[in-house]
């Protein structure tokens, strides 16, 4: 039984809160927190209609780390649950490390003024959480998360190395918008505008944004288009699994999201530079993002399912050669809307942020010091997967991806 708070009031705040409320044996009281108080008082009205359980809500700025140190401190509780924007990151460690307590996020920390995300800064932290006596687990989302623990089961499970590595993110649902993000806009764009990155023998290797796309048939959704990205986990996935040749990461986009996203692009929409408008100083992508339409509002609409999962060849464990397994989980837009009101994307990074918070205030995960989820024994965050909507396949190929 333990006390946590939750820190942001998005799609994957609402299911994390729902997921949460619906295993009260594990959590006993439930504190959230954003900027909008109001987001957090309709999450919890949502909750108490779903569960009986209750939630308390409060406005914070989670960018102002004494106010941050002084709400934790007066909550007191077991573990920090960090689903607010990545730029927040590092104030919330600090407000952790302030209050002696463990912290938890789904996505690692990344600058305002330049769309690169990396480990190093929160990989910093690791001294410091370790002296403190406290624990912060980073990326317990889909992806990061699940994926990172999908190719660890193999490990443990079925190979005995990972040679080659490819995470295949499809979102097969239809929101009926001409133009939409599945979650935070402004985090959605400017993943997708970076440039590419993959891993290849020993060092990251990058190419223009958006060159490299593919078909595959994905099951539950059909065939679609998926582009070759950079994704965080792909860094840390290379730092815990030394012997990885190759790992890449691919997202599907429709025809008409590359279109719209290259003509906002063209107009300078997707900046993050700031400009001067009528004496104002605006950035273009934070003010594009106030215009579209707000993720967790696309709940009602979404129909189809996502479809995400890790293809990974390696010396298999039993002796029988070389073998490629394909890992996967398949989630239905409207069953999670249904379950917690939100559509899938969110619920696919909700949930695993729950099991994450679950797996620490168990004890069945814990240490001192700056973890990423592959350093932890993957079966009992599996088993939980499928108790908790996410149910995953395992599966062998013929080989690996021919591209």
């Amino acid at each position: 039984m333990s006390r946590v708070l939750v820190i942001g009031a998005g799609g994957v705040g609402s299911v994390a809160v729902h997921k949460m409320a619906m295993n009260s044996g594990i959590f006993s009281e439930i504190h959230l927190a954003s900027r909008t108080k109001a987001k957090c008082d309709a999450i919890a009205e949502s909750v108490k209609s779903r569960t009986g359980v209750d939630v308390a809500t409060y406005a914070i700025d989670a960018d102002d780390v004494s106010a941050t140190t002084a709400l934790i401190g007066k909550i007191q509780p077991r573990l920090v649950v960090n689903l607010a924007l990545p730029y927040q990151d590092l104030a919330i460690m600090d407000a952790c490390l302030n209050t002696g307590v463990d912290y938890l996020d789904t996505a690692n920390y990344e600058p305002r003024d330049e769309a690169r995300f990396e480990y190093r800064w929160q990989w910093a932290y690791q001294d410091r959480f370790r002296e403190k006596g406290i624990m912060a687990l980073l990326g317990s989302g889909f992806d990061p998360g699940v994926t990172s623990v999908f190719a660890m089961w193999l490990k443990k499970h079925k190979l005995k190395t990972i040679r080659l590595l490819d995470i295949l993110d499809c979102n097969g649902g239809d929101h009926g918008q001409a133009f939409a993000t599945n979650f935070n806009p402004e985090i959605n764009i400017r993943e997708v505008t970076a440039p590419a990155r993959h891993w290849e023998q020993g060092q990251f290797v990058e190419t223009p944004a958006m060159s490299n796309k593919q078909m595959f048939d994905f099951e539950g959704v059909g065939s679609k288009n998926m582009y070759m990205m950079y994704h965080e986990e792909l860094e840390s996935l290379a730092k815990f699994i030394p012997e990885m040749e190759r790992g890449r990461f691919w997202m599907t986009f429709g025809d008409e999201y590359i279109k719209h996203l290259t003509v906002l692009q063209n107009v300078g929409m997707t900046r993050i530079d700031p400009v001067t408008y009528n004496g104002v100083e605006i950035v273009p992508l934070q003010f594009l993002k106030a215009v579209l339409p707000e993720p967790a509002s696309l709940g009602p609409t979404t129909k189809g399912k996502t479809n995400i999962g890790d293809i990974a060849t390696g010396e298999a464990l039993d002796g029988s050669g070389e073998k490629t397994f394909y890992i996967k989980n398949i989630c239905d837009h409207e069953d999670a809307y249904a379950e917690t009101g939100n559509q899938a994307v969110s619920y696919t990074t909700g949930v695993p942020a729950m099991i994450g918070a679950a797996m620490m205030l168990t004890g069945a995960w814990q240490g001192e010091g700056v973890f990423n989820i592959e350093q932890f024994d993957p079966d009992p965050f599996m088993d939980m997967l499928n108790e908790q909507g996410l149910p995953w396949t395992v599966e062998e190929l013929d080989g690996p991806l021919q591209f």
